[in-house]
């Protein structure tokens, strides 16, 4: 049996075994990285883990262990009712000021990570103050985030452009940026009615539960108190301390009208300058977050009791093992033998949408951004061919490769899956991987129907 077969077959097991069973896919696609290395490539241990993203894993630990800070002594809370007074009794609305919330960082320049990273736990929180679908929530961060992805601004569009003009393809950065957005704000309306829309315009003018302190003590107290004692939870709603009776999670009082504390002050001072760092200096991420987080912990010890158990290290496990394992299929070549042998089954016109389903299906485990750079070349062939129009394959492709970034498996994906309760996270990964899943295979039938064939010649 070749390597390329064993490869693709222990992935399937891997994802086999990891939905029949209760073991962490991450731990399965570890254990294959090391035994195919061992036993098929021959690889040492130093080869076998060379896969391993450690950029991933910082930032998945260092933003999951600063907004378990923020939501432990309630810095999370006083934000998110700062927004609740300015929204009032819309919670038809809140969907899509999450949507274009997230749109801003990527549309002016920063990579979805990173904006996500900083968005993800506000957004979810305010979701749940709504009681909107965790689900709407999530796809609508992670959609959101897409818009901007090829904003001239943005790295994603350089990186497609210079691909594209160093191997004598023209594309229009106008149709790049457009199209791409117009795709994901399509799928935001898709999302907004599949999730629950119209119910929310049906409670239009019926205000939310938490956003009065009555309520919010008599309906919401329970969940408070027992969510905030589930260990790991990277935002568990209405964990805080230093309240009235001075211990985390049973402070229920109105955080709309409770003055910032010293601890809360200063932990709003990081998260801010974490995101000017990130956002606008192009500083890691990953590292911001744990230096501030790290410092938060050492200066206020009392106040962060037990912070660090809120980093989500099944999330880190899961992500880290799946993108390690990819990597191993990448450097064997497997994924480019699949890939070509797919490609050469027809002419220009299938050829054109079959690269599409191979960056779609590659990217929802990969880096979209290091795939596309691998895509533009494959194409190369195929149009210089003339019957397929370049601007439109690459568009095609680009969307392709990213709309899967809703995936479990992908930075954005990971960030956003992170910050759900911890007893709410299967149901949120199930739905992602579905989602994610099926934007691999519509979005390359969509943009060969709408962008490819309307070009061909």
């Amino acid at each position: 049996m070749s390597i390329h077969v064993t490869g693709v077959v222990a992935l399937a097991l891997v994802f086999a075994i990891g939905s029949l069973r209760p073991v962490n896919i991450g731990a399965l696609s570890l254990v294959a990285t090391f035994l195919i290395g061992v036993l098929a490539a021959h690889e040492d241990t130093d080869k076998i883990l060379s896969g391993f993203p450690p950029d991933l894993f910082v930032l998945l630990v260092g933003v999951t262990y600063l907004f378990g800070l923020a939501a432990v002594n309630g810095t999370l809370e006083w934000l998110i009712g700062r927004v609740v007074r300015l929204l009032g009794d819309r919670p038809a609305l809140v969907p899509w000021l999450i949507f274009c919330f997230s749109a801003v960082p990527t549309t002016a320049g920063a990579l979805g990570p990173a904006g996500v990273a900083m968005l993800a736990p506000l957004c979810l929180r305010l979701g749940e103050r709504y009681g909107i679908d965790r689900r709407m929530c999530a796809l609508m961060v992670m959609h959101g985030s897409c818009l901007g992805n090829f904003s001239p601004l943005n790295g994603l569009a350089v990186i497609v452009e210079q691909a594209a003009k160093s191997n004598g393809i023209s594309v229009s950065a106008a149709t790049l940026f457009l199209g791409s957005a117009a795709y994901n704000a399509g799928l935001a309306v898709v999302i907004y009615f599949v999730f629950g829309g119209r119910s929310l315009w049906r409670e239009r003018g019926i205000r939310p539960p938490a956003v009065t302190p009555t309520s919010m003590s008599a309906a919401r107290t329970p969940a408070l108190v027992r969510e905030s004692a589930t260990a790991g939870s990277a935002s568990a709603p209405g964990a805080r301390s230093g309240g009235p009776s001075g211990e985390c999670g049973t402070d229920t009082s109105d955080s709309t009208t409770v003055p910032l504390r010293m601890d809360q002050a200063i932990t709003l001072v990081a998260l801010v300058g974490v995101a000017v760092g990130a956002l606008v200096f192009d500083i890691e991420i990953g590292f911001l977050a744990l230096i501030a987080a790290t410092l938060l912990h050492t200066i206020f010890p009392v106040r962060f009791s037990k912070a660090d158990t809120r980093i989500v290290w099944s999330v880190v496990l899961l992500i880290c093992g799946v993108v390690t394992f990819v990597a191993a299929l990448q450097r064997y070549g497997t994924v480019a033998v699949v890939g070509k042998g797919i490609a050469d089954m027809g002419g220009p016109v299938l050829t054109s949408f079959l690269l599409c389903l191979i960056g779609a299906l590659t990217s929802a485990f990969a880096s979209s951004a290091g795939l596309l750079g691998v895509l533009i070349p494959l194409a190369v062939p195929l149009l210089s061919q003339g019957e397929v129009g370049g601007t439109a394959m690459i568009v095609a492709l680009a969307i392709s490769a990213t709309v899967v970034d809703s995936t479990p498996f992908s930075s954005v994906g990971a960030l956003t899956l992170a910050n759900a309760p911890e007893n709410q996270r299967p149901q949120l990964f199930r739905t992602m991987l579905t989602w994610g899943l099926s934007m691999a295979v519509t979005a390359p039938i969509v943009t060969w129907l709408v962008f490819i064939l309307p070009s061909t010649h």
